[in-house]
């Protein structure tokens, strides 16, 4: 018997309106950086548009980033003499998480709204509504008799603007999220804005207790009457949402280096075998300090490893079997933590990670010290009547940010 099996597919369509909805990223690097070790801080990385691009030097000395979205917001009829136009930006912080995308660890990114602007376009030349040609006719078009340029509380004026008979351009900071209103002292048959301009400040968590990778995580406003960005209700956006899509870049360093020779070391007594033979004394101490350089930026953790060991320490030995014990310790430049205090001669162990250490700042090719020491029995055992020849062994250190 033949089995037969039969798919059938089903398609319903229903017509129903698409909201509309605009998605801007915003992006922010972290790199160290060895000439200011101290700062650190994102870098803004997203390129400015709008207001900013137009006034770079205000915004330079402001330290104000813009970005113009393709937005319209058209009256929905006419503006009559004492109505009022208004706006508003959600100028409040708000609260987003950003993952990094290889870790999935998370963290807090805070957002607000700083400022708002926009080149509002009107049905008429200015000298058709009012009959004063620009600029001043654009000052009595509105009963506060000045323009666009000077903000109603509680918003603050950016210092420029500029116009055309039936055009101004304006920027207008917002310390508060509440309406701003200017009262039209004419009819206005029909005005839009005809972009959205806003300008941005972050809160970002400190970038020495992230790890590298890419964090990204979104945030969306509301458009429109009754919305987060607002202009009024007789303004109507053609778009509903506005989502703002974060990416943190972080990109740390971690960097050891030795010196000429460093990766050979030589345990000997203080002052060298010859003072030992000299004076008949057994040396109290075999041991090398070995310098190591090393620059970071965030939390690494660091293995021990070696090619000859007993329980969590390494061994020297020779041919003929003889073996004795080395004990590894490290520490480190200040600047560099571990459970909140400095890093002095701490052990390593055999196979099993030591850490995390944090840098509290960037540190930029600092020196280290690797301590090589010999335990008092192991002093006696290499010193004993009759031993002779050399000790040999190999040790490897791997310094890992991944932590």
């Amino acid at each position: 018997m033949k089995k037969i099996t039969m798919g059938l597919g089903f398609t319903l369509a229903l017509a129903m309106p698409a909201a509309q909805a605009v998605n801007q990223e915003i992006r922010a690097l972290f790199q160290p950086d060895p000439s200011q070790p101290g700062k650190n801080l994102f870098v803004n990385q997203t390129p400015n548009s709008g207001y900013c691009l137009n006034f770079p030097g205000k915004c330079d000395s402001e330290k104000m980033f813009s970005i113009e979205l393709p937005v319209r917001y058209d009256s929905n009829r006419p503006i009559q003499a004492g109505d009022n136009v208004s706006l508003k930006a959600p100028a409040d912080w708000r609260r987003l998480t950003v993952i990094n995308q290889e870790t999935q660890e998370s963290e807090i990114v805070e957002v607000r709204i700083t400022g708002i602007g926009s080149r509002f376009v009107l049905s008429n030349k200015v000298q058709d509504l009012t009959g004063v040609e620009a600029p001043t006719g654009h000052d009595i078009l509105w009963t506060s008799g000045t323009g666009w340029l000077y903000a109603p509380a509680p918003c603050e004026g950016s210092g420029v603007a500029s116009y055309a008979p039936e055009a101004y351009r304006f920027f207008w900071k917002t310390p508060l999220e509440a309406f701003c209103t200017k009262t039209a002292a004419f009819r206005i048959p029909s005005m839009y804005y005809e972009t959205l301009d806003f300008s941005y400040e972050l809160k970002t968590p400190n970038p020495l207790g992230m790890s590298s990778g890419l964090y990204t995580g979104s945030v969306t406003y509301t458009m429109g009457p009754g919305g987060d960005f607002d202009m009024g209700s007789m303004f109507q956006p053609d778009d509903s949402s506005l989502t703002l899509d974060f990416v943190l870049d972080v990109q740390h360093t971690l960097k050891v280096d030795l010196p000429p020779g460093g990766n050979n070391v030589t345990l000997e007594p203080e002052g060298g075998w010859a003072r030992w033979v000299e004076s008949g004394r057994k040396p109290t101490r075999i041991f090398r300090d070995q310098l190591f350089y090393i620059s970071a930026s965030s939390r690494f953790k660091v293995m021990l490893l070696c090619n000859s060991y007993g329980g969590n320490v390494c061994k020297l030995g020779n041919p003929e079997g003889s073996s004795t014990e080395v004990l590894v310790s490290m520490s480190l430049p200040p600047g560099i933590t571990a459970s909140g205090g400095p890093v002095n001669r701490l052990p390593l162990r055999f196979n099993l990670w030591t850490g995390p250490f944090q840098p509290g700042l960037y540190v930029d090719r600092k020196p280290g010290t690797l301590h090589f020491d010999m335990t008092p029995f192991a002093i006696d055992f290499l010193l004993k009547p009759g031993a002779s020849g050399r000790l040999r062994g190999n040790v490897t250190i791997i310094w890992d940010s991944d932590v």
